[in-house]
């Protein structure tokens, strides 16, 4: 279960202790259990519903099936632990996804720390500090494309024609054929780890822009530029494709 939904059962579960308190403490509207008929049915039938709620929160946070939102409608980083949640599962995958639920807390974490660490060194209106802001913009987008590639690829990927091939005792496919499946397969795991890696390379890059503005005490628009990691930086987003999408 994500941060996000653990926030949220926690949420359900204080309002409805809270309702309780304020509605059966004597020091509030002081509802008792066991007075006149119209206060007892009033807090026993709140005591059900506040039981209904704590079930149907739980269930719903902890056991039911996420929806699974079109890649092209996903929006939030809420949205890509969801989509990612739906996978998690898949054992052939389950430490990739797992490696992915981590980078999408790390990158939200180091564009946090980097945003404060601009704020603490320049003014909004600076120039200095909008070519960092842009940059971490452009890194952040380039990060959550990878996101997206491999959702797309998990969309397609089936776990049990995959075991199939990868256990040749349990199929009557010739071996050519199997041979070929195979390399399909493998391209598919090949490829999510391929994205993976590019995002730690991101957050990696990440950390050393943020090394190298708290080394320096000035800053000119051209040494930016001529920042060892802002080159690896700009060298990385001219790579990708990601613009025209």
């Amino acid at each position: 279960m994500t941060i996000s939904k653990y926030i949220k059962l926690l949420g359900i579960i204080v309002g409805v202790v809270a309702m309780n308190i304020l509605v059966l403490s004597p020091g509030f509207l002081g509802v008792k259990i066991g007075g006149d008929a119209l206060s007892t049915a009033f807090g026993v039938t709140l005591l059900f519903v506040s039981a209904l709620v704590l079930l149907y929160g739980s269930y719903s946070l902890l056991f039911k099936s996420p929806i699974v939102i079109p890649v092209k409608q996903i929006k939030t980083r809420e949205d890509y632990e969801d989509a990612l949640m739906h996978y998690r599962r898949v054992k052939p995958l389950e430490k990739d996804i797992t490696l992915a639920f981590e980078q999408l807390e790390r990158m939200a974490k180091r564009k946090d720390t980097l945003l404060n660490v601009l704020n603490q060194r320049f003014e909004s209106t600076e120039l200095s500090y909008k070519k960092f802001a842009s940059v971490t913009e452009e890194v952040e987008k380039l990060f959550y494309l990878n996101i997206r590639s491999i959702l797309n690829r998990l969309n397609v990927f089936d776990e049990s024609e995959y075991e199939r091939v990868m256990n040749p005792k349990a199929t009557s496919f010739s071996k050519e054929l199997l041979l070929e499946k195979k390399k399909v397969y493998n391209e598919y795991l090949s490829f999510i780890k391929s994205s993976i890696g590019s995002n730690e390379e991101i957050l990696l890059k990440l950390d050393k822009l943020l090394l190298e503005i708290s080394r320096l005490d000035s800053f000119e628009l051209g040494d930016i530029e001529e920042m060892p990691c802002m080159q690896e930086i700009d060298m990385l987003i001219k790579q990708t494709k990601y613009y025209k999408q």
